[in-house]
């Protein structure tokens, strides 16, 4: 379907194409000296020590839970209102995801009190979502974590350039994890990265990416190595030159248009308020700074949420849902079903929650056409 307004789109210039280009020209496409590059660079952009950039954020989720050393037994509590991948990611390692409760129907995030109330003896980790882009309350999270012994996982994909106590998400726990998805506000198609401070967890992460083994293709290319030994299970999770070559240029991008994002967010929650007062904007007070990853709104209690998205997309608006709680999904369900009656603001959002178009390159004149839409459509 072509979209007159899309719900999300890229940034991308001249820049990116020629840095493709150049890797094509060099001869060498799979992980080597650009995607060493691009990981200083990404570690000097968020302050961590180590980065490492891997095939998605999966990938790195999975990782960050395997060098925790979970597994079977374990517990990790995580919100529900996230993308599966989180909960997948420790599903992978045969570790159990625990899921509780966002904060209110205004901040979207994990609630440090529904941590408190999840832990049991198994719990070993907590994995955060900075939803939208907007912060988790790290402070009180991790002082959390603290007083329980227990690891953290920053599912940071919605968080690029995003921060916290002038600190980036992704770099208050032990382990942050970061989406180059098509739609993210640093896009490489597909990919993305690890963070931490951590020697001994980057260590592992990084034999871990690639079969466990010692030494890469590029050490051995350039004479460093002639063998190598492999030392762990590991995963061929290991991103190309190509796609790191995109993510150098897409980096040079994220503070504009993070910046253009919330000008386009404060238009936004401006019009609504005049032309759709029954509609509320989520993240209404401050806390950190925020990429801007997404616009959530809620409809008003009783709107039929299918109806309304088939109306935005008569008008040739796209919208979404972000997202169908984890808890609810069959695979999810069928095994978890006593977990829902903890999880009432997550059911009570999901039901009216719906995402608007927000890119950098969108325009006034296209969020204004956007909130006509919003209004006639909430009169469902």
């Amino acid at each position: 379907m072509h979209w007159k307004i899309p719900l999300s789109d890229l940034n991308y210039g001249p820049e990116e194409e020629e840095a493709v280009s150049a890797v094509i020209r060099s001869g060498w496409l799979s992980m080597g000296a650009v995607t060493q590059a691009f990981e200083a660079e990404f570690a000097a952009f968020v302050g961590a020590k180590h980065a490492l950039a891997l095939t998605n954020a999966t990938a790195a989720l999975h990782l960050a839970c395997l060098a925790c050393d979970l597994g079977p037994g374990d517990e990790v509590i995580l919100p529900a209102l996230t993308f599966v991948a989180s909960a997948n990611a420790v599903r992978y390692t045969g570790a159990t995801p625990v899921f509780a409760d966002i904060e209110s129907e205004d901040w979207l995030t994990l609630a440090p009190s529904a941590i408190e109330a999840a832990i049991t003896p198994r719990t070993r980790a907590i994995m955060v979502m900075h939803y939208a882009g907007f912060p988790c309350d790290m402070p009180a999270i991790t002082a959390i974590a603290r007083a329980h012994n227990l690891a953290v996982i920053e599912d940071a994909a919605h968080a690029v350039g995003a921060s916290l106590d002038n600190r980036a998400l992704g770099t208050w726990g032990d382990l942050g994890c970061y989406s180059f998805f098509a739609n993210k506000n640093l896009s490489t198609a597909e990919g993305g990265m690890l963070v931490t401070d951590d020697d001994a967890l980057a260590e592992k992460v990084r034999l871990l990416r690639s079969h466990g083994m010692t030494t890469l293709t590029w050490d051995r290319h350039h004479g460093h190595a002639s063998t190598y030994d492999v030392v762990e299970l590991g995963y061929n999770y290991r991103i190309d030159e190509l796609r790191s070559a995109l993510g150098r240029v897409q980096l040079t991008r994220v503070a504009a248009g993070n910046a253009r994002r919330a000008e386009l967010t404060s238009l936004y929650r401006h019009l609504l308020a005049q032309s759709a007062p029954q509609i509320s904007m989520p993240f209404s007070q401050p806390r950190g700074q925020s990429s801007y990853h997404i616009l959530p709104i809620l409809l008003p209690e009783g709107v039929n949420k299918p109806a309304f998205m088939a109306k935005m997309r008569a008008e040739g608006i796209q919208t979404s849902w972000h997202y169908p709680p984890v808890h609810t999904f069959h695979a999810y369900a069928k095994n978890n079903q006593a977990l829902s009656s903890r999880l009432p603001l997550t059911e009570a959002v999901a039901a009216r929650q719906v995402t608007l178009p927000l890119f950098p390159t969108m325009t006034e004149e296209q969020v204004t056409c956007v909130v006509k839409g919003v209004a006639d459509s909430s009169k469902l």
